[in-house]
């Protein structure tokens, strides 16, 4: 949840060339508000929500990523140790573990949009991104990693083509489009994720706004800003949840889908003025998310905690892993965090950090946590796509 979104105002000076614009970055990532509240603040089912604000300078504290030096590691949560799995990756963001114990990883970035790189605003939002990194080529693959003799190492790696059969370490059969999801030349939000039901009949599948508060129009929306649910026999398709606006990581729990307000409102049914026209009647049927993960943190993995290995205070609830926020002063997010759960919510605590230390003390990113998964053997796995390693936490022996 972003308890502090901003936009900026149009200029009301001429530009003045790109040399000028450049060197105006620099300024631009000192430039923005403090937050007026920590970040803890923004978590739980209960957040503060500052109202969202207009600025003519947004916040921009970009966490410069440089990758991780000869023999550092992040930080382990008490009662456990990491390892790197699988170093020398590609952009690693989402993990996906067979029932055999094989590790898939997705190593991919933004795919071109045409039309969402015109104009000053792409451009530099364009060096932002490259600062952060996250504007390299995408490597567009799906690398499986297999652990031969258990000792925590994938010491196996091949790329994959699907369909897939158990045990298999490549696949040469072309597969077949199940249904055509929404990209275009603008794709705002380009990641896609998806799961399947317990009993493999339906998949559910993320898909992103074309904008920030629907600045571009609502045309551009349609179906977006939702998840979908698929029937895996036929691709016929319906909306299963809409109103949100980056819907990344999925978990399983059989309650059906609803509305939650995105763009005219956040968290339940606070109006977001921002956005014209009003839609006062979808704005009163939003839904309250279960429980906020604070501003800015850009939390993307999610996975349950059920079969893990780790200290008991693991037991039962979701890992998080948050990539980190660019907009938010000072930084939020980089580190995986657990939140417990009581019953099928989660529970009015505070969550537990598994993974920290992915900044330096100069502020820049060594790291930043995309995707997580359990393993085989209880332990949890961690995508990272700046440092380009998938990290395992297991407990301490």
């Amino acid at each position: 949840m972003h308890a502090k979104p901003c936009s900026a105002a149009k200029p009301a000076y001429p530009l003045f060339g790109v040399a000028a614009l450049a060197a105006a970055l620099g300024a631009v990532t000192a430039c923005g508000d403090l937050a007026t509240l920590p970040v803890s603040a923004g978590m739980g089912p209960r957040p503060s929500l500052p109202a969202p604000q207009t600025t003519l300078v947004p916040t921009v504290n970009i966490a410069p990523a440089i990758g991780w030096p000869p023999g550092a590691l992040p930080q382990p949560a008490p009662g456990t140790r990491v390892a790197a799995f699988a170093r020398d990756l590609d952009h690693p963001r989402w993990l996906y573990v067979l029932p055999n114990g094989d590790v898939l990883v997705a190593e991919t970035n933004a795919p071109p949009k045409p039309d969402g790189a015109k104009g000053l605003k792409a451009w530099l939002t364009g060096l932002v991104m490259k600062r952060a990194g996250a504007a390299v080529p995408s490597a567009n693959r799906i690398t499986l990693l297999r652990d031969t003799d258990g000792d925590g190492v994938a010491d196996l790696r091949t790329a994959l083509r699907f369909p897939y059969a158990a045990g298999d370490t490549r696949i040469t059969v072309q597969g077949t489009q199940l249904v055509a999801l929404p990209g275009g030349p603008i794709n705002h939000h380009w990641t896609k994720n998806l799961i399947a039901s317990p009993d493999g009949s339906r998949l559910y599948v993320t898909v992103g706004s074309n904008s920030n508060v629907a600045e571009r129009g609502m045309a551009v929306e349609a179906q977006r800003a939702a998840i979908w649910e698929v029937d895996t026999r036929t691709g016929a398709h319906r909306v299963f949840a809409s109103g949100l606006r980056n819907p990344v990581g999925l978990a399983w729990e059989s309650r059906s889908g609803a509305f939650y307000g995105w763009p005219y409102s956040y968290y339940d049914q606070h109006v977001d003025q921002r956005v014209t026209p009003q839609r006062p009647e979808l704005v009163a049927r939003a839904v309250a998310p279960d429980y906020a993960l604070g501003e800015h943190t850009a939390s993307l993995g999610l996975a349950w905690s059920v079969g893990n290995a780790l200290p008991a205070v693991f037991a039962k609830g979701m890992f998080v892993g948050q990539h980190g926020s660019w907009n938010r002063r000072p930084h939020s997010g980089y580190k995986v965090i657990f939140v417990p759960f009581d019953g099928v919510k989660p529970a009015d605590v505070a969550p537990v950090d598994v993974l920290t230390g992915f900044l330096n003390q100069q502020g820049e990113a060594m790291g930043r946590p995309v995707g997580v998964a359990l393993d085989k053997q209880g332990a949890l796995l961690v995508a990272d796509d700046v440092g380009n390693v998938v990290w395992r936490v297991s407990a301490q022996r």
